[in-house]
């Protein structure tokens, strides 16, 4: 099979609906760039565009879409409290969709898993629950330094821009990033170096020069710089460091969060209980925005409005969520989860001992995998053919040369089988082109 370079992706200036969007949208734009079509409706895993085309979409919007797009359940529960003429925003004030949500997150997700957190609403995204949670572990503290990790990501606003690794987003910032200490993820160094030993001896040294942070802050699984996953050993060894030396865990499930990597929370599988965990993307269930930082009580000293945000009341965000978390009390759901991520990793390690002599590595957990093909070029000309062959993925790693994969933790095991298979024939043809010289 002969697989499309897709000009149009490379020079999206010549497709004439797009002229909308070059003379009146911000050149910061990014996703449209790589998938350059106008889509019009979504359901499930699929997307269409406007000229009836389909796409399986291993995307999920970077994975504020782990329940699929219009999912009917949480679609019928919105309209209905639309038209009821239910409260849309509602600043911090009660509600009873706010009232509604925060009782059955705690009946349904934190009791059952003996976690006791205060839930702090704030702006509706990723990026400011972690600037939220850093003003808390401050705060409560007395300290400013925090910790962050390489390759780790979490966020674009100044202070969890500080925390990010990425050196093109850190420039973004256009000023200097302070107050952050980065210190070597699991396995940076390879198998044999115990990072977390580097780390307790570094900051236990009188004479290690870096003052005592306040909090520690990293994915157990880190999205956009790898798909790198922390051991179970790894991460209760930190744990233990800094209840040790009385510095604050910060968790950041904004991309792991809801079921990504398999269980609701990444740090499950590691038996952690951390200070403050951030949620956001898929919390809101439809796609709505909304995002949460889970507090331990004795930690909750903030005064009224010192963390604040006009949008961190979004009630339709509140009412999915509710309704979203019912789906982890059926099995039906959870073992359709379960399955979809044995489909995933069979698949991924199946092509990647095919391809055994090009060194092909196979990373993530659960529900977000991909493969590491070490070449950023390659890995552009596998998503380019990819989206040609109706399939939305993005890439990731330090150099963009790992081929990421998100579906919907709802995909159908057909949908999923068939992107897949897609994928792996698109590999195979860019690596004989590519041994073809």
């Amino acid at each position: 099979m002969t697989y499309m370079t897709n000009k149009t992706i490379t020079d999206p200036c010549d497709l004439s609906f797009l002229n909308v969007f070059e003379e009146l949208e911000s050149s910061v734009r990014t996703y449209c760039r790589k998938f350059p079509v106008k889509f019009t409706k979504a359901r499930n895993a699929t997307l269409w565009d406007d000229t009836g085309k389909s796409y399986l979409d291993f995307l999920s919007c970077a994975g504020a879409l782990n329940y699929g797009h219009n999912h009917p359940v949480l679609k019928s529960v919105l309209i209905d409290y639309l038209q009821s003429d239910g409260v849309t925003t509602s600043l911090d004030m009660h509600t009873s969709a706010k009232a509604d949500f925060l009782e059955t997150f705690n009946r349904q997700i934190l009791r059952p898993r003996g976690l006791k957190y205060k839930i702090q609403f704030t702006g509706p995204t990723g990026t400011n629950a972690i600037e939220a949670a850093l003003k808390v572990a401050r705060k409560a503290t007395g300290r400013s330094n925090v910790v962050a990790f390489t390759n780790g990501f979490h966020g674009m606003t100044l202070g969890s821009l500080a925390l990010t690794a990425n050196g093109e987003d850190r420039k973004s910032g256009g000023t200097g990033l302070s107050d952050t200490v980065r210190m070597p993820y699991y396995d940076y160094f390879g198998e044999g170096v115990d990072t977390v030993t580097y780390l307790d001896k570094i900051i236990s040294d009188p004479a290690g020069g870096i003052d005592k942070p306040a909090a520690i802050v990293l994915e157990t699984v880190q999205g956009e710089g790898g798909l790198n996953v922390a051991s179970r050993r790894w991460l209760r060894d930190l744990s233990n460091f800094a209840k040790r030396e009385n510095i604050l865990l910060i968790v950041d499930e904004v991309q792991t969060g809801c079921g990504r990597t398999g269980s609701f929370f990444s740090f499950e599988r590691a038996s952690l209980e951390p200070d403050l965990v951030c949620l956001s993307k898929s919390i809101g269930g439809f796609g709505l925005p909304m995002a949460i930082v889970l507090i331990k009580s004795d930690l909750d000293t903030q005064n009224p409005g010192e963390h604040s945000g006009t949008f961190r009341g979004n009630n339709l965000a509140f009412i999915c969520a509710r309704h979203a978390l019912d789906f982890w009390n059926d099995a039906a759901f959870v073992n359709h989860l379960e399955n979809n991520i044995q489909i995933l990793k069979d698949k991924l390690d199946h092509i990647a001992r095919t391809h055994a002599q090009h060194g092909l590595l196979v990373k993530g957990l659960g529900l977000m995998k991909g493969v590491d093909v070490h070449d950023p070029l390659l890995a552009r000309r596998i998503q380019n053919d990819m989206f040609a062959q109706g399939v939305i993925l993005e890439t990731c790693g330090p150099k963009n040369q790992i081929i990421k994969i998100m579906p919907p933790l709802t995909i159908e095991d057909d949908d999923l089988v068939r992107g897949l298979d897609i994928l792996e024939q698109v590999i195979t043809a860019q690596l004989r082109d590519m041994e073809k010289g």
